[in-house]
């Protein structure tokens, strides 16, 4: 492994020197702050209610491996008070969007949202955009794909003439002819009746499509009764298109707001959110954002939430958000406009973005409610709690579909291990082989191992160790015998040798796996750790003697190789450890009963199958087996007194 250089080092420690004295000027005041790297590029950007705590938070104490990442890069900062929370949120937003720090959640400019826009032209024309502009125009939206925009413009198409074509022709066109456009071309058409045609989309998009739909119908029975058979057809289509795009409904409310409900999940370094649309009470779409994220999950989704409204012209009249992971919304009398308290219904089911509650999610909604003028709520209880539940469910799978597609994806996991192994210094890296110890309070010790070979499991060479020397909870000695007995195998049988060894844990796991290997067996095999944070997730790969940490992104197929291996070790050693651990208790339960030596232990097993068999025989289910009454009855009496 090599080593930084002197003048590294040196550099890092003034540019820490430099940052604890800049610590100590930090101000009480809300604001926004800007990690730099060496090279003085903004790697990242957050907001503080408390500037001095926030930011001082970052250089003390332990963090998990995604800060740890973010921290290592840090050289330098600034910040920039505001007066209000509110102001912090904004300048976040806006420092974000200029700057495109690598560690903080982008709304990506290929991810913005469609919209259906009214030009403000002469004659104006209706179109699908992504662009908003201050242009005067009237925007309709988001909608979460181009299918659904498109959908409703064609819907809108039949209903209303605007003009179609981008450039004013001579003569009329077969829009004219089907009803569908007023020909401005050719006749003058009165401001009056583009302001009627506006209103009425306005309408129809806001909610009013009920109304519509009743006007249609009643047109359609006058065309029936008139005999105008053709036109009642054209009528009815239309009534048809309206049901088909507008009454996709999953959950409806009792009222007819138009909501955006969202919820998100994380998962191996990734998260998903997740955005329902309600209109007029109804949930007609949603749509799913999945990316990588470094910061505190909640402020990073609060982040991306505030750079989706930055730059949306068409609101709801409502927005919910979900509470903290612990879903621990405390209770609070909620702010009036008049400035007064009021006490909080229990029944209600939401508490208001204005209460005082200093929590996360309710500063975080009472500053976007100030910032966009409109209700945002945290729900706690009630139909609109389930619809945060359907929308955080929903984010849960995007995430589980996204991880199954990367394991298909053979190319990139074959990728994945050559990057990997250039990341440590191999020149090729095939076949790897992880280790995990598992015992609960020092009982059953045992070990398991896995092997990838380009990245893929091959589960037909994974192999279980009891461990037989070590007594109590020793990981390091139980590595030391495990690697012990697995390589003195390799050797004594000539079996292939792994490019790479990955042991659980940091530099204690693998300098005792590396003492092993080359002061006991004389094996010069690369011997990386993986170290988990409070949370008992993948963090951080060191290698090396001794051992130094090497970075990876934690969005790279790399890491999120690592976190695969990590994951199924220890899943096959804690199979493999309640195993051990049941059969031990049965054979103790059975051990306590007089006359019930190891061979009619043994036998009584092999004959029933389980424990649990065992307790429901019948005396003449013994004799088989040359077991009396006397003692199958004790037998079927000592289990049973036991369970109860």
């Amino acid at each position: 492994m090599n080593h930084k250089p002197v003048n590294e080092l040196q550099e890092q420690e003034k540019a820490l020197e430099n940052i604890r004295h800049k610590l100590a000027l930090l101000p009480d005041l809300p604001g926004c702050y800007l990690m730099k790297n060496k090279e003085g590029t903004i790697i990242y950007v957050g907001k503080a209610k408390v500037l001095k705590n926030r930011v001082r938070s970052y250089f003390t104490g332990s963090h998990d491996g995604k800060t740890q990442l973010l921290v290592s890069e840090i050289r330098d900062f600034e910040y920039i008070v505001t007066a209000s929370n509110m102001e912090a949120l904004i300048l976040e937003c806006n420092l974000i969007k200029t700057h495109h720090p690598r560690y903080n959640v982008l709304l990506k400019d290929d991810k913005t949202f469609p919209y259906l826009k009214i030009t403000n032209e002469p004659h104006p024309r209706l179109e699908v955009t992504r662009r908003v502009l201050k242009d005067k125009a009237k925007y309709f939206g988001p909608y979460p794909n181009a299918y659904a925009a498109q959908q409703t413009k064609k819907l809108l198409d039949r209903m209303y003439p605007l003009r179609k074509c981008n450039v004013m022709p001579k003569e009329v066109c077969l829009y004219y002819h089907m009803g569908q456009c007023m020909a401005p071309c050719v006749q003058e058409v009165p401001q009056a009746k583009y302001d009627e045609i506006t209103q009425e989309i306005h309408s129809f998009l806001n909610g009013g499509h009920e109304e519509i739909k009743k006007e249609l119908q009643r047109k359609m029975q006058e065309a029936a009764e008139e005999l105008y058979f053709e036109r009642a057809k054209e009528l009815r289509d239309q009534i048809m298109n309206i049901d088909a795009i507008m009454e996709k409904q999953k959950i409806t409310m009792a009222d007819a707001k138009d909501r955006d409900v969202f919820g998100y999940a994380v998962d191996k370094g990734w998260m998903c959110v997740q955005i329902l649309y309600m209109r007029q009470g109804k949930m007609i779409e949603r749509h799913a954002s999945v990316f990588p994220f470094y910061g505190e999950a909640y402020q990073d989704f609060l982040s991306y939430v505030t750079q989706y409204y930055s730059d949306n012209p068409a609101l709801p009249q409502e927005i919910l958000l979900p509470a903290e992971p612990s879903g621990k919304v405390a209770e609070a009398g909620a702010v009036s406009d008049s400035g007064s308290k009021e006490v909080t219904d229990a029944a209600d089911e939401t508490v208001d973005a204005t209460t005082d509650v200093m929590t996360d999610a309710i500063n975080g909604a009472a500053e976007l409610q100030q910032w966009l003028g409109v209700k945002t709520h945290v729900p706690k209880r009630g139909l609109k709690r389930q619809m945060i539940g359907m929308a955080e469910e929903n984010a849960k799978v995007s995430l589980e579909e996204k991880f199954r597609l990367i394991e298909r994806d053979e190319e990139r996991t074959l990728k994945a291990a050559e990057n990997l192994g250039l990341a440590i210094g191999l020149e090729s890296l095939s076949r790897i082989e992880a280790f995990d110890n598992s015992n609960i309070q020092g009982t059953n010790p045992v070990s398991a191992m896995v092997v990838f070979i380009d990245g893929k499991p091959a589960k037909k060479e994974y192999r279980k160790y009891k461990v037989r020397t070590v007594e109590g909870p020793d990981d390091y000695e139980t590595m030391r015998e495990v690697i012990r007995r697995r390589y003195e195998r390799v050797l004594k049988e000539n079996l292939p040798q792994p490019d790479l060894i990955v042991v659980d844990g940091g530099k204690g796991q693998i300098s005792a796996a590396i003492d092993v290997l080359e002061n006991e067996l004389g094996l010069f095999i690369p011997v990386c750790g993986l170290v988990k944070d409070d949370k008992h997730k993948t963090a951080q790969l060191m290698v090396g003697d001794p051992p130094e940490p090497v970075h990876l992104p934690r969005d790279s197929q790399e890491f999120y190789l690592l976190q695969r291996i990590q994951d199924e070790v220890h899943r096959f050693a804690i199979t493999f450890h309640r195993e051990q651990r049941a059969k031990s208790m049965v054979t103790s339960r059975l051990d306590a009963i007089p006359g019930i030596g190891e061979k009619r232990r043994t036998m009584l097993l092999k004959h029933f199958g389980s424990l649990k068999k065992i307790k429901e025989a019948s005396v003449e289910d013994f004799r088989p087996l040359s077991i009396g009454d006397k003692l199958a009855n004790q037998i079927i009496n000592a289990l049973r007194d036991e369970e109860s």
